[in-house]
């Protein structure tokens, strides 16, 4: 009875030990993707407020010397731009830890930017915005647009004469949000392109769209000499869940 037993009750032992330790390393694996998948977050969230942080002294100091340019000759618009750049530094702290706002924040900041820009440039500078209604509670990466106005402004519109104009475009295409700045400016030559993969603006924002999506967005840049320069970005389209207004 003992030798037709004891294998059968050897083999129960086993599979039920097996058992177990199946279960505690699968539990022990488990608990380890949890951890790693909460390392990662905290990383790719330390990566897009470094990318943040960048932005802003290349920020500031554009402001610092719009004021500066201003202080002597037109000391009444150089404290409106004192004023708006108050107002911008506390709209740019306020959520300094949100990696994406609504479109309809985003854009309040822009014409807090645009206003301290037209003081410098006065009716050279043209901006036509194409805003979609639907899109204003899209979910973006914060101060986005920023960088590319910015951009467009300095290299495109600030070298003419006569100025020129800025179209900042969003719409929803299916399940996706395009977002487009573009302008009529002095463009890009062909032998200078390789310099659309070096400016702060680009790069970043170029950076936190990969960190933000991974393959779910995507990032275009047209130029041509004399004929101006766009941006074009194209993110899922998704909104804020309702759990309280921003």
């Amino acid at each position: 009875m003992f030798s037709s037993i004891f294998p059968l009750s050897s083999m129960l032992y086993l599979m039920t030990t097996g058992a177990i330790f199946v279960n505690i390393y699968y539990t022990k694996y488990r608990n380890r993707e949890l951890v790693n998948a909460q390392l990662e977050g905290s990383l790719t969230k330390a990566r897009l407020q470094v990318l943040q942080m960048q932005l802003r002294p290349h920020f500031l100091f554009n402001a610092h010397n719009a004021i500066s340019q201003l202080i002597h000759k037109d000391p009444d618009s150089a404290e409106r731009v004192l004023g708006n750049l108050s107002d911008l530094l506390r709209k740019s702290l306020e959520k300094f830890e949100e990696s994406e706002i609504p479109l309809r924040r985003e854009l309040e900041f822009i014409e807090k930017y645009l206003e301290i820009e037209q003081v410098r440039f006065g009716e050279r500078l043209r901006i036509e915005m194409k805003i979609e209604p639907d899109t204003l509670e899209a979910l973006v990466p914060n101060m986005i647009l920023q960088p590319l106005i910015e951009n467009a402004i300095k290299h495109g519109i600030s070298p003419l004469v006569n100025g020129g104009k800025i179209e900042i475009v969003a719409r929803r295409e299916n399940e996706r949000l395009l977002l487009k700045v573009a302008d009529n400016g002095v463009g890009i030559a062909e032998h200078e392109s390789k310099k659309l993969s070096t400016g702060i603006g680009l790069v970043n924002t170029k950076s936190r769209l990969l960190h933000l999506y991974k393959e779910q967005q995507t990032f275009e840049i047209y130029s041509e000499d004399q004929k101006g320069f766009l941006v074009r970005i194209t993110i899922p389209f998704k909104k804020q869940e309702k759990s309280g207004e921003r």
